[in-house]
């Protein structure tokens, strides 16, 4: 990926709150097949190694984990938040002119090593940890408990899991840095006023560091 300098985010906590807020990746993998891209909900386990380690689950129908091999290179791309950006939004664009459309975002790219799990204990730990991780904002969250036993067990059987220990993690966030501070706060708020809340916020954050 490159990655300016100005947008070079390398703080791994940050990079793992980033996972952990929007745990929806790309499992990019190139198998016996060629290329393949999945889209998986994973789960960021930072206490095994210090870059940290993902699990996942596929549809056992998803040839995706007969395509791999045990040790097999991949990444996984997770997207913070993206958002159009106009020049119209920029208060020094009024004077001289001098801006151009662009887009800003965050994304963190996770390079590691892939372990196929086909076993049901390690998948069933993985949906119960999933699952109380998503459901913890409801007002009663569902559990596993709360479908019928052979119900559960015939769904984990059509599961299979994947373990990717993660062995470099890039962060890459445009934000602006790269601009005036007024022009920073002039998108944030025209971001606000338009909805595109998390973005704005992220901007704002990186104006008041401006200062």
């Amino acid at each position: 990926m490159y990655v300016p300098a100005e947008f070079e985010e390398t703080q791994i906590d940050i990079l793992h709150e980033l996972i952990q807020q929007y745990p929806l990746g790309i499992l990019l993998t190139h198998g016996q097949s060629g290329l393949d891209a999945n889209h998986l909900p994973f789960e960021l386990d930072t206490e095994v190694t210090e870059l940290g380690v993902l699990h996942a689950h596929v549809a056992r129908k998803n040839p995706v984990w007969q395509e791999v091999q045990d040790g097999d290179e991949v990444l996984v791309v997770f997207r913070a938040g993206d958002v159009y950006i106009s020049p119209q939004w920029y208060p020094s664009k009024q004077e001289h002119h001098q801006q151009v459309p662009t887009w800003n975002y965050r994304v963190v790219h996770a390079h590691g090593k892939l372990k196929i799990r086909d076993d049901e204990r390690y998948v069933r730990g993985v949906v119960a940890r999933l699952t109380r991780t998503h459901e913890a904002m409801q007002a009663e969250p569902w559990k596993m408990s709360d479908a019928p036993k052979d119900y559960i067990e015939t769904m984990l059987k059509a599961i299979v899991g994947i373990e990717i220990e993660i062995t470099k993690i890039q962060g890459k966030s445009k934000l602006g840095q790269n601009k005036e501070h007024r022009d920073i706060v002039g998108v944030a708020h025209a971001l606000s006023t338009t909805g595109q809340r998390e973005i704005s916020k992220a901007m704002y954050q990186v104006a008041a560091s401006k200062n």
